[in-house]
């Protein structure tokens, strides 16, 4: 089993890294298709079955491993379990 995500903790991290940090939830099912955003995402499972796809390439992160999504790629995020998964992402902060 996996160890449980530390929201401080890495929401200090990430504000270090100068990332902002926020807490999404999904229900089952939930798809988010080919966004783009100008500023690099950082983004990380807290609990549940999701699959990130980035410029095509399909990643299924455990809970705490941070995916690195740059500027300007196209990425889709799908909760592919049977409840309700929370994320955390985070956007560069522009200088």
């Amino acid at each position: 089993m996996a160890a449980a995500v530390e929201i401080a903790k890495i929401e200090k991290d990430w504000s270090e890294r100068g990332f902002g940090c926020g807490l999404w939830v999904d229900p089952p099912g939930q798809v988010w298709k080919d966004y783009v955003h100008a500023v690099d995402e950082l983004l990380m499972v807290v609990e549940g079955n999701l699959e990130i796809e980035i410029e095509g390439k399909p990643f299924r992160p455990e809970p705490g491993e941070e995916l690195f999504i740059p500027a300007n790629t196209r990425h889709s995020v799908r909760n592919l379990g049977k409840t309700t998964a929370r994320w955390l992402y985070g956007y560069r902060r522009r200088r």
